[in-house]
C-alpha cells in the first residue's frame, strides 16, 4: 500500500527524478501504485500549470485509468510496457473525447470556433493506451503548429519555458516539453514538421527523438504535411525517450507509409544502452559543406567543448564531411520564411481533407471547402499570413486546385531524392556512423522578441526524412540550454540513441528546470 508520505514525496523533487524503469520496478515491488503516481502528477499539474501553460485539456479519466492498472496488477494480469507512466499528448493528436484544436481559436468552440471531435483515437494515442500509460491531458501549440519557436498565438495563450522563463520555449510542441520539464509528465508525445520536436526539447533542456518518416504513424494528427509530419517522444532522459519510441513505432494500415518500417525496428531501442556507445563511432561535424550559417561565438565554444567530450568518450570526429559537395545549395528559403525551407508542405489541402474524413460522419467540418469557410476570418494562406509563403511553391499552386486529389509533388520528391543520394554518398566516402551538430546556431531568442529559433538541421532532415536525437550539452552564460543533435541515415534510430545515451551518461549536463 502506498502511503500518504510517499505520495507527498512524489509531488516534490522525487516526481521529477522518476524514470520509466523506476516506475516499472516500483509498481512490481509495491513501492508505488499507479494511483499514487497519477495523483502526484495531477497535483504537480495543478501547482505549476498556471505558470507554464503546458496542458490545455486535462483528462479527467486519468485517475480511473490508474486505478484500473492497480487492479489488474493485483490480479496478476500482464501490463503494458508504460504501465502507470504519466504522459501528455500534443493537442493536434486525436484523442477521443477531446477536440483537436491545433492551437487555433477558430477550431475551439469555447473560443468562438468549431470543435473537431474525433470519433476515435489517433494510432499514436491508441498505442499509448495499449501500453497502459496514463494520459494526463493534451498540450499547447501555436496555430496549426506553424512555428518552431513558440506557442504565443495559441487560443490558450503562450507556453512559458521552465528552463529560462523569458526565452522562447521552442515549438510547436511547446506544451509537451514544458509538461515534461516541470515534472507533470515523465514523457510526452511531440510531432515535427520543421523543428517541432528538436526545438522545444533543446530549448528546455530535454531529450527529443525525431524519427525517420514512416517509423511512427501520423494518421489522426492535424496535418501540416503528410510528407514531413512525424510523431516522436520528448523526455528527460535518453532511455525514457527510447522506451516511449518502442511503444510508438511500427506499421498500421491507417498510415501506409509505415509499411516501410517493417524489418527496420529492433526488439527495443532501449536495449544494450551503454556508456561505451560512442567508442569507435565516426561522426561528421557541422560545417559550411552542410550549411554556410555560422555559429555564434558562445555556441562555437560550447560546441568545441562537446567535441572534446565526444572524443574523450571514444568518438572519431570528421570535419565538415559535406565539404566539396553541393549539399548546402539544396536548401531554399522563401521571402515569407527567411530561415525555413517549406518544401513538402504543398500537399496540405489534400492532407487536411484526409484528416477531416477520418474524424467521422459527425465531424463539424468534413471537407477542405468547409475548413476554408470556417477559418476564412483568419485565412492562414493569404499573402503575409503564417502559411502564405506556400503560394511561392509550384507544387502547392498545383495541388490547391484539387484538394480531393492526391498531389504528385514532383519538385518535392526530386529534392528528397537528391538529399538522400548525397547523404549516402558522403556517409560512404567518410565511413560515417552519423553526424553530430549543435542543434541551434545561437542561444534562444526572447519569448516575445519576434525572432525565430535558428536551427542547424531544419528542414534538411525533415525533407530527407532522416532521424535526429537531441541531448543536453550544457548552458549558455545566460542560463539558456545548449544541446547537440545526433543525425543519421534513415532507420538509424538505434545507433543514434546509443550515441546520445553514451554522451548523456558521460557528461550529465542536464539540470532540472524546477
Amino acid at each position: 500500500m502506498t502511503t500518504t508520505k510517499e505520495t507527498h514525496d512524489l509531488t516534490a523533487q522525487a516526481l521529477g527524478e522518476l524514470t520509466i524503469r523506476d516506475i516499472q520496478e516500483g509498481l512490481q515491488s509495491g513501492r508505488y501504485s499507479a494511483e499514487a503516481l497519477t495523483k502526484a502528477a495531477i497535483a504537480q499539474m495543478k501547482a505549476v500549470n498556471g505558470t507554464y501553460n503546458a496542458v490545455i485539456f486535462e483528462n479527467e479519466a486519468a485517475l480511473e485509468t490508474a486505478k484500473d492498472i492497480d487492479r489488474r496488477l493485483a490480479a496478476g494480469e500482464e501490463l503494458g510496457p508504460l504501465a502507470g507512466v504519466p504522459i501528455v499528448v500534443k493537442d493536434p493528436m486525436d484523442m477521443k473525447g477531446f477536440p483537436s484544436t491545433a492551437g487555433w481559436r477558430l477550431l475551439h468552440a469555447a473560443s468562438g470556433g468549431v470543435d473537431l471531435m474525433p470519433e476515435r483515437d489517433s494510432p499514436v494515442v491508441a498505442r499509448m493506451r495499449a501500453s497502459d500509460a496514463v494520459i494526463l491531458g493534451k498540450t499547447n501549440v501555436p496555430i496549426l503548429s506553424w512555428t518552431g519557436t513558440h506557442a504565443n498565438d495559441s487560443w490558450a495563450g503562450p507556453t512559458i519555458n521552465p528552463a529560462i522563463e523569458d526565452r522562447a520555449p521552442g515549438g510547436s510542441s511547446a506544451g509537451t516539453a514544458a509538461a515534461v520539464a516541470t515534472h507533470m509528465a515523465v514523457v510526452g508525445l511531440a510531432e515535427e514538421t520543421g523543428g517541432s520536436i528538436q526545438n522545444p526539447a533543446s530549448a528546455q533542456g530535454l531529450v527529443g527523438i525525431k524519427p525517420t518518416i514512416g517509423l511512427v504513424p501520423n494518421a489522426g494528427v492535424v496535418p501540416l504535411s503528410g510528407n514531413r509530419d512525424v510523431v516522436g517522444p520528448i523526455a528527460r532522459t535518453v532511455e525514457d525517450a527510447a522506451l516511449c519510441l518502442d511503444a510508438l513505432a511500427g506499421f498500421t494500415s491507417e498510415d501506409p507509409k509505415t509499411l516501410a518500417s517493417v524489418g527496420k525496428i529492433p526488439a527495443s531501442y532501449a536495449d544494450s544502452l551503454t556508456k561505451d556507445g560512442l567508442k569507435g563511432k565516426r561522426l561528421g561535424l557541422y560545417g559550411p559543406g552542410w550549411r554556410p550559417d555560422q555559429l555564434s561565438d558562445e555556441a562555437a565554444e560550447l560546441y568545441a567543448r562537446a567535441k572534446s567530450e565526444l572524443q574523450a568518450a571514444g568518438a572519431i570526429l570528421v570535419e565538415d564531411p559535406f565539404a566539396g559537395t553541393d549539399f548546402a545549395s539544396l536548401r531554399q528559403v522563401t521571402p515569407g520564411t527567411p530561415f525555413f525551407d517549406g518544401r513538402g508542405l504543398e500537399s496540405i489541402a489534400y492532407d487536411m481533407t484526409m484528416y477531416l474524413r477520418r474524424l467521422g460522419p459527425d465531424a463539424a467540418l468534413k471537407t477542405w471547402d468547409e475548413f476554408v469557410a470556417a477559418t476564412a476570418s483568419e485565412d492562414p494562406f493569404e499573402k503575409g499570413a503564417i502559411l502564405g509563403y506556400l503560394y511561392e511553391l509550384e507544387d502547392f499552386r498545383e495541388a490547391i486546385k484539387s484538394p480531393e486529389t492526391p498531389p504528385a509533388l514532383p519538385e518535392f520528391t526530386k529534392l528528397k531524392a537528391a538529399y538522400l543520394s548525397l547523404l549516402d554518398e558522403v556517409f560512404a566516402r567518410h565511413d560515417l556512423d552519423g553526424l553530430v551538430y549543435p542543434q541551434m546556431l545561437q542561444e534562444l531568442p526572447g519569448l516575445h522578441s519576434g525572432e525565430a529559433i535558428l536551427e542547424t538541421t531544419v528542414g534538411e532532415l525533415n525533407i530527407a526524412g532522416i532521424p535526429g536525437v537531441t541531448v543536453p550539452a550544457g548552458y549558455y552564460a545566460s542560463g539558456a540550454p545548449f544541446e547537440i543533435i545526433f543525425l543519421g541515415k534513415q532507420w538509424s534510430e538505434a545507433l543514434l540513441i546509443q550515441c546520445a545515451y553514451a554522451y548523456e551518461q558521460t557528461t550529465k549536463h542536464r539540470k532540472p528546470a524546477l
